[in-house]
């Protein structure tokens, strides 16, 4: 693994020097494994702790089957489904790879092991790929988007997120990014934004590209310019792509958030209009069973109150059953609740009166095909989107950080190094990079990174 690291670091090493780079027979990874899976049977979801569960394991190195490639890791970041992963919530992942090994894709039996390496984020270097793959070789620098598939079917041909064998890499299939080294499909693959570091470059994918589906994306919210765009959890990984994202498309965010410093964050993407829920005690429900309609309205006036009179077009919705019926109020007649995540809870609630009554939509979105994601990740390679990356973990150290995440102690991405030994380093295009260092540096008050 030195050699890899040595190469990586090198001004000098080319492709030529990548592909002849021995492959290590085993590597790093974070790991939950099968036999622990009813480790927190009957505790409460708050109660859990990714600590536990999350391993840094050393495991064998899979060969790339066809169309995919062997990705030395630089880089990786947290995401909502490592924190699902690490609880074991809604029900293990040991299923999913046990249904993708019965599929018909190349090398897919692989990914049934006692172990799971999850991770759905990497910024690395190609080192090897497998039979078929054209586009990218040993040496390249990339990001990989998350999206699994390989479209023997039909029905993804016009999207490839309704193909019925879409999977989410490092969730419902092995190998993942929060590694040394990670098996991905060369689709997911994209060029690695050159002005960035390795651990900047690994925070967007998946929820840049999440965010551009959700708002942008014909597919989505179809957002325009002049929209009011709720934005809940406007400071958090995907919150603050989507905040970006409205303001660069010319919508107006009023952003969601919980603390001063939370809301400070927002600001200094440029938003204006921001509601801290914990200085306004918003409750929308009385218990666990009995929401608040005056919470709903409560929200509906303050909301009107900053943007002088209006109801939001859109609501980026990604809370869940704690946020969902507020949501579908304050959305205006005609408006748009799109949705994703759900990470207060699956189960939502909500008066379907304010929802036929007023012709509001709901769209379901998950992740994005690997055209919106393209283009998300171009909006970050042209500088005009930034990384919100808050804090960087070492990999060993990888279960702190998820816990971080399912306890909200953060902001923006969390990142996690894999081979990279320490942050700051990747950059090569220093004059696109001092040109936007403001915007990179927003959410990055300190690190954990050794």
């Amino acid at each position: 693994m030195r050699e890899i690291v040595s190469a990586a670091l090198s001004e000098e090493a080319v492709g030529a020097d990548f592909a002849a780079l021995p492959v290590p027979q085993s590597y790093r990874g974070a790991v939950v494994l099968r036999d622990e899976s009813e480790m927190f049977q009957g505790m409460a979801t708050a109660d859990k702790e990714p600590a536990k569960s999350l391993r840094v394991r050393e495991v064998p190195t899979p060969e790339p089957a066809p169309g995919e490639a062997l990705i030395a890791v630089m880089a990786s970041s947290i995401n909502y489904n490592t924190v699902w992963t690490s609880l074991f919530e809604p029900m293990p992942t040991f299923g999913f790879l046990q249904r993708y090994a019965r599929s018909n894709d190349p090398g897919a039996e692989r990914h049934d092991q006692p172990y799971h390496v999850v991770g759905s984020d990497l910024a690395g270097i190609v080192l090897r790929t497998g039979p078929g793959v054209h586009r990218w070789k040993p040496g390249d620098r990339v990001v990989a988007h998350c999206l699994s598939v390989d479209l023997q079917s039909p029905d993804g041909h016009d999207d490839t997120m309704l193909d019925p064998e879409q999977r989410i890499w490092g969730f419902e299939t092995n190998f993942g990014g929060l590694a040394e080294l990670s098996l991905v499909k060369s689709n997911q693959l994209m060029p690695m934004p050159k002005h960035l570091t390795w651990e900047e470059a690994a925070a967007s994918g998946l929820v840049n590209s999440t965010a551009y589906r959700q708002l942008v994306s014909r597919n989505g919210a179809q957002m325009k310019q002049g929209d009011v765009v709720l934005v809940w959890g406007a400071a958090g990984g995907l919150g603050s792509y989507a905040t970006q994202l409205a303001l660069n498309g010319g919508a107006t965010p009023v952003c969601v958030v919980s603390g001063e410093r939370k809301a400070e964050l927002v600001r200094s993407l440029g938003a204006e209009l921001v509601i801290d829920r914990a200085k306004e005690g918003y409750r929308f429900w009385k218990d666990e069973s009995t929401a608040d309609p005056k919470e709903w309205k409560r929200l509906g006036s303050h909301i009107r109150e900053l943007t002088g009179g209006e109801d939001s077009d859109i609501v980026f919705e990604h809370p869940g059953r704690e946020t969902f019926a507020a949501s579908v109020y304050v959305a205006r007649r005609g408006g748009t609740v799109v949705t994703c995540a759900s990470t207060s809870g699956f189960r939502h609630e909500y008066d379907n009166r304010y929802l036929w009554m007023s012709l509001k939509r709901i769209v379901g979105s998950h992740f994005a095909n690997y055209r919106e994601a393209w283009a998300a990740n171009r909006l970050i390679s042209r500088g005009m989107i930034h990384p919100t990356l808050s804090t960087v973990y070492p990999l060993s150290d990888v279960g702190i950080a998820t816990q971080a995440v399912h306890r909200n102690q953060h902001a923006g991405k969390v990142g996690v190094l894999g081979l990279a030994p320490t942050e700051g380093l990747g950059v090569q295009d220093e004059a696109l990079r001092a040109r936007h260092l403001a915007g990179i540096n927003r959410f990055r008050p300190h690190s954990h990174s050794s």
